[in-house]
């Protein structure tokens, strides 16, 4: 046991995904030009760091260098939180749930309603599912997103509802560094320009130059970017649906969202700083066997194809002992002892009277013999067979003997009156 090789289910993962760090990180199938993204802000920030940064320290101020390091950190923190995480991948059906019922295969779509609007549920034949409203199957990935963004290349990886606020942040702050990057480089230029010329400049520091370049190329497509996913979040929209022109107006009737939250602010907040769903595909899970659990007997036990044996010979039954007679508890005494008795009929119960004397039906006896009902037994006869009696709980009394029939009066002799 201790030996065995664990088995988790990021190992036997239906996707195409690549795992890391023992399924704690993972990335799309080709994280290539992850990795070029990666090394183009690193590259750019170093130059910066190295030859723009001391020199506009010394010279404008120290808090420059200070704003670029916070920048830099909040991209390169964006983009792996982007890239290593899981995008919202739906788990694909098991076994038992993906067997359509035959001998009708399953239908291709189904409706369901989203505040008064009809939306119409896919059936993936990959994963076997219906997929729920604004979810999509990635071509690339081979998976199932919840609330499909895109697929993107930059940052290996599917945008989907677990990653799309870190994807944003760092769309948004990459456009920010950028611009930054980019003025540093100029300022640093022109100072050095200012007396000797450009051509001076730029032979003095070639980095900057290098720099200035590539930030210039960059911040077009990143701004345009940070702008269209902010139209998006404010109206509370995915790339997929924009491109496909799922809440256009068509042929003059209006089509409204019927996820937005009706303003701007509130779409944002829900998209960016709502709630965050944990993972559903469980990356480190164990992939058990129920007999792994058990010791090396107990398994090879369970195993072992059972053996079928004549049935043994029923036992004569034994005769039932006496029943003993169970101390009767003191009176007025509320323990838990006296909710062991079994309900007894109302007409069975005796109360002792006086010196010993017992008043009731001949069933009685034997629990007047040990002594008087406490007023727990009778509350507790009283409610478990559902009787209606009029016995005074609080202060159980003996009820009263029956009085005697009237003995009927004596015949007396008639009188003869003697005239």
């Amino acid at each position: 046991m201790a030996g065995r090789r664990v088995t988790r289910k990021w190992e036997v993962f239906a996707g195409r995904n690549r795992f890391w760090c023992d399924g704690r990180l993972m990335t799309a199938p080709h994280p290539g030009v992850f990795l070029l993204t990666l090394a183009l802000i690193c590259g750019t920030s170093a130059l910066h760091f190295a030859f723009d940064a001391p020199y506009l320290a010394a010279r404008v101020s120290a808090a420059l260098p200070a704003a670029g390091a916070a920048l830099c950190g909040v991209t390169l923190a964006a983009l792996l939180r982007t890239a290593l995480s899981d995008p919202g991948i739906l788990p694909r059906a098991l076994p038992p749930e993906d067997e359509p019922a035959p001998p009708r295969p399953p239908p291709r779509a189904r409706e369901v309603l989203v505040r008064g609007r009809a939306v119409k549920l896919k059936y993936c034949f990959t994963c076997k599912m219906f997929r729920p409203p604004r979810a999509s199957h990635c071509s690339l990935c081979d998976n199932c997103v919840e609330r499909f963004d895109h697929h993107c290349p930059w940052v290996g990886n599917c945008v989907g509802k677990r990653n799309y606020r870190h994807f944003y942040l760092f769309v948004v702050s990459l456009a920010f560094l950028a611009v930054f990057v980019l003025a540093c480089a100029a300022a640093h230029l022109a100072l050095l320009a200012r007396g000797a010329g450009l051509g001076a400049a730029l032979r003095a520091s070639p980095a900057s130059a290098l720099a200035a370049a590539v930030c210039f190329l960059a911040v077009w497509s990143v701004l345009g970017l940070a702008g269209f996913h902010t139209y998006l979040a404010s109206t509370d929209q995915t790339t997929n649906e924009d491109i496909k022109g799922a809440f256009a107006s068509r042929r003059g009737a209006p089509n409204t969202n019927p996820y937005s939250r009706g303003n701007a602010c509130a779409n944002c907040w829900h998209v960016l700083c709502g709630p965050l769903q944990p993972s559903l595909i469980d990356r480190r899970g164990l992939v058990l066997d129920p007999r792994d659990e058990l010791p090396p007997r107990f398994a090879q036990a369970l195993c072992a194809q059972p053996q079928l044996q004549p049935p043994a010979p029923a036992p004569a039954p034994a005769p039932a002992p006496a029943p003993a007679p169970a101390p009767a508890p003191a009176r007025h005494a509320y323990m838990n002892h006296s909710l062991d008795l079994d309900p007894v009929p109302l007409h069975e119960v005796c109360l002792k009277v006086g010196g010993g004397s017992t008043v009731g039906g001949g069933g009685g006896a034997a629990v007047a013999a040990g002594g008087a009902l406490s007023a727990s037994r009778l509350r507790l006869l009283h409610d478990t067979t559902m009787i209606d009696a009029a016995l005074d709980l609080d202060d159980p009394e003996p009820p009263r003997a029956p009085l005697a029939p009237p003995v009927p009066p004596a015949t007396r002799p008639a009188l003869a009156l003697s005239v």
